[in-house]
């Protein structure tokens, strides 16, 4: 009887061997949940690290800004050449 039941699943019939199967799947989708969770979290960090990078003034935009404070180029000539700067880059 003893042996049956161990062959047998314990009484479940061919359902006996899905449970140890349900473990298995649940690691799996646990560390695929992990995974994706690391995989977003650095693509964020890696986002906003490339935005602080991009949003600082390049050496133009500060000579144009400078000479902006001198007094050497008017509003709307400051305005057109940091336009057509950020345009192109």
């Amino acid at each position: 009887m003893v042996m049956k039941m161990m062959c047998d699943g314990g009484g479940w019939g061919h359902w006996g061997g899905l449970w140890g199967i349900v473990p298995t799947i649940a690691m799996v989708v646990i560390w695929a949940l992990v995974i994706t969770a690391v995989v977003l979290v650095a693509r964020y960090l890696i986002s906003l690290w490339s935005a602080s990078r991009t949003a600082r003034p390049t050496q133009a935009e500060d000579l144009i800004a400078q000479r902006y404070a001198r007094g050497e180029i008017d509003d709307d000539e400051y305005r057109r050449r940091t336009t057509l700067l950020r345009e192109g880059s």
